[in-house]
């Protein structure tokens, strides 16, 4: 079968190869593949900046944000022939930490953890794929269009359990959100915030086109300027900061009310300085009982949150998150973004 490989650490190695059929596997489900989203990770690896083969092989196959269709499940588990399934990206050291023994993988405290598409693991960016039972995730079938999305949902129902969680240490009744970028992480982060009925606005550098669209047909408020502005305006009392960017992060540092919280999604690149005044900072999270917090990765308990939001969603706003579909066979143009991209997925079964 074919499938995306690279050869991890190794830029301009990216290709699709022939790959073995899915071994038999006691309990897995054999699922066929029906397309993969492309993210920052896949460029990154892509790239040569970071991933890890399987232990023994020199290509990994890529891919983490999957959808399938199952062919073969055993019996007991759970699965029917024809199901919609996503695989979970990660899996627990076979010697887990505490988190991991707990379910709680995506908290690993050791590192030692392996991850489909990224990490020791072959993805799911084949045109067919076993997965364990335990780490597959059922979709509504109203889905079958969008469920590549499911993946990052998860990051962003993470995401807005530990702003939950931490504001759960005192009386917390947040009214308004500002996510900073508009990309798929941003905007289902503002999907969550409607969700849950919250004031939601959404801050990207963009000015028109199809991103302000979507987040004024989602019921929340489009913003192009500066941190500090829409701070002025709306003093949000949660950011979810999804740029990465150095400079908006140190900006959403400091934009909340009192008592605010920070969730960092956007994973930042090394090497960029800036001048901030620290003490300033320090001072204003501290007199201000501010909190800021990281937040990578999902754990079961997560995908289905994510897989609940999805199905409660509308469908019609979903589907143009997806801005391109190309075919497995021109990969390299889903690794070029195009200016009004959200979302490219490639299609693991077209030509």
């Amino acid at each position: 079968m074919r499938a995306l490989t690279i050869i991890p650490g190794q830029p301009d190695s990216l290709a699709v190869t022939d790959v073995p059929d899915p071994a038999a596997g006691t309990g897995d489900l054999l699922v066929d593949g029906v397309g993969v989203g492309v993210c920052g990770t896949d460029r990154e690896i892509a790239a040569g900046d970071y991933g890890a083969a399987p232990p023994g092989h020199q290509r990994l196959v890529l891919g983490h944000e999957s959808l399938g269709r199952v062919r073969e499940a055993p019996g007991g588990s759970g699965f029917s022939r024809g199901d919609l399934v996503v695989g979970v990206v990660r899996r627990p050291d076979p010697q887990p930490c505490g988190a991991c023994a707990h379910g709680e993988f995506d908290m690993c405290r050791n590192g030692r953890y392996t991850e489909r598409g990224i990490k020791e693991l072959d993805g799911y960016a084949s045109q067919a794929w076993r997965v364990e039972p335990g780490f597959a995730v059922g979709l509504d079938p109203r889905l079958a269009d969008v469920g590549t999305l499911l993946e990052p949902t998860t990051v962003v129902a993470k995401a807005w359990e530990q702003v939950e969680k931490i504001g759960a240490r005192a009386w917390f009744e947040p009214r308004t959100v500002l996510v900073t970028g508009a990309g798929p992480i941003g905007l289902l982060a503002a999907l969550l915030g409607i969700q849950r009925g919250l004031e939601v606005h959404v801050l990207d550098r963009v000015t028109e086109g199809l991103k302000p669209e979507l987040v004024g047909d989602l019921g929340a408020t489009y913003h192009s300027g500066t941190v500090d502005d829409v701070a002025a305006a709306v003093t949000p009392d949660v950011v979810i900061e999804a740029t990465g960017v150095s400079g908006v992060v140190l900006d959403a540092m400091a934009a909340t009310s009192p008592y605010g919280i920070v969730c960092l999604t956007g994973v930042s690149s090394a090497g960029r300085r800036l001048t901030v005044d620290a003490g300033a900072l320090g001072r204003q999270i501290v007199l201000e009982n501010d909190v800021v917090v990281g937040s990578v990765n999902a754990n079961l308990t997560h995908y289905a949150a994510a897989a609940d939001a999805l199905a409660q969603a509308d469908l019609r706003w979903l589907s143009r998150l997806i801005t391109r579909r190309v075919p497995l066979e021109r990969f390299a143009e889903a690794f070029h973004p195009e200016p009004d991209d959200i979302k490219v997925v490639l299609d693991l079964q077209g030509s």
